[in-house]
């Protein structure tokens, strides 16, 4: 959970790259703009919302005057949390009283009549605990192949993943799309690319070496999915962290 707030009125943008975070936004300021793979208009100003997962980058902007509490959850908590398909939600942001119903808008009305940070932590936890503790648990073959894809680095073949857990690869990719939101090569892919990510966060700037130690046939497919996953090159990605 993170607690933001701006207090200069400003223009900002932000660019998100594709992860395996969907996150759930309660605003008691101005509302973000948010595009998914394209800069956002004013048609896409929304204010409490949750997101989830999208193989692209998102770009966000807000107006100087946003503040919100932000709640990240894993796809698999995702899952017992919202209490709903999971691809309903992917691709898209939705917004509060659409994912939580009544019992959502109640919680960000309390929220932002809280005199501080503090107490707005402690009723989150309290109210994401109870609804993930009476949740759907995601069925066992989709959390062996979701940890299967996370422990190899997005590297595992899909069809070893979905015969391990007794499914043919149809079955695998519709219950698994259920159930995290994008099927496994979608999430793999963003796996991978995440991994390489980390690795550039480092310093190593070696992208051909990144390529071959996160599973990429060469550097110009890292490239690649730098470009769809991110929405820049390396290097202006690597730009950006300077």
């Amino acid at each position: 959970m993170t607690g933001y707030r701006e207090t200069a009125r400003r223009h900002i943008r932000m660019r998100e790259p594709a992860s395996l975070t969907v996150p759930l936004i309660l605003s008691f300021g101005e509302p973000f703009a948010i595009g998914l793979g394209r800069p956002p208009t004013e048609a896409d100003r929304i204010a409490s919302f949750a997101a989830g997962l999208y193989a692209g980058p998102v770009l966000i902007e807000s107006f100087g005057a946003s503040a919100c509490l932000q709640i990240d959850f894993s796809p698999l908590g995702a899952r017992r949390f919202f209490r709903m398909p999971m691809h309903e939600l992917a691709d898209r942001t939705i917004l509060l009283d659409d994912v939580l119903g009544n019992a959502g808008l109640a919680l960000r009305e309390r929220l932002g009549n809280m005199p501080d940070w503090e107490s707005r932590f402690a009723l989150a936890v309290d109210f994401v605990s109870s609804r993930i503790g009476a949740g759907k648990t995601p069925s066992a073959e989709v959390r062996e192949v979701f940890s299967g894809i996370d422990a190899s680095g997005g590297r595992a073949p899909v069809s070893r993943l979905a015969a391990r857990a007794g499914w043919s690869r149809k079955h695998l990719a519709e219950r698994f799309r259920a159930e995290i939101g994008l099927g496994p090569k979608s999430v793999a892919r963003i796996v991978r690319f995440n991994r390489a990510l980390a690795a550039a966060r480092t310093g190593n700037c070696n992208w051909a070496g990144i390529a071959a130690d996160c599973g990429y046939a060469d550097q110009a497919h890292l490239t690649r999915e730098f470009q769809n996953l991110a929405g820049l090159t390396p290097a202006a990605w690597r730009a950006g962290l300077a």
